[in-house]
């Protein structure tokens, strides 16, 4: 739990940092829906959970987003939230909708079919993230691991870069370690006790 002065209740000041992947252009094709994409989202969905299913394929146009920005990806609506909602209830169709997509991950197939998954439930009518949604996301495109991926491994790096502690230092056997992990460790890699 953090207090108003942003200090955690361990003393430790919380820092959060911001790691990007900037791409060194945007590819010259547009970014496309894989083949099959589409039926299995379909196939593990119904009407009643995704309203806009049945409009999926007509209604979605792909994008790249600008190669400097802070996400890997968005969907974007033409129409207010409330009209969406609206729209969600009475079934009607959601009219246009526009996915962007970072272009760093046409480097990363399997994080830009993850990302892509994630979008593609959103514009089907999943607006929330919930539970469901994220199964549904690692059972369609499972996100890459940070060893299979040198996008996911270049941000991580890029992230640690920018953290103040270098290092981590056991309170209990004074264990020092360099710091390979973007959050704190759980327990000391020495004597196993849990780490403050």
């Amino acid at each position: 739990m953090s207090g108003a002065d942003g200090l955690a209740d361990s003393g430790r000041t919380r820092r959060y940092v911001s790691a990007t992947a900037s791409a060194a252009e945007i590819p010259t094709s547009s970014p496309t829906i894989p083949a099959g994409m589409i039926d299995a989202i379909t196939g593990l969905l119904n009407q009643d959970e995704a309203p806009f299913l049945r409009h999926l394929a007509s209604s979605v146009a792909l994008e790249w987003l600008p190669a400097d920005s802070d996400c890997l990806g968005n969907t974007r609506f033409e129409m207010a939230s409330h009209e969406v909602e609206m729209r969600k209830r009475t079934r009607m169709p959601p009219g246009d909708i526009t996915i962007s997509l970072h272009p760093v991950l046409d480097e990363d197939e399997a994080l830009y079919a993850h990302t892509l998954v994630h979008e593609l439930l959103h514009a089907a009518g999943l607006t929330d993230h919930s539970s469901r949604h994220s199964e549904l996301v690692t059972e369609i495109a499972p996100a890459p691991t940070l060893a299979d991926s040198p996008l996911l491994s270049r941000i991580r790096e890029e992230a640690l870069s920018q953290q103040e502690v270098k290092d981590w230092n056991c309170a209990h056997c004074g264990f020092v370690w360099s710091r390979a992990t973007v959050r704190a460790p759980s327990r000391c890699p020495k004597c196993a006790r849990p780490f403050k």
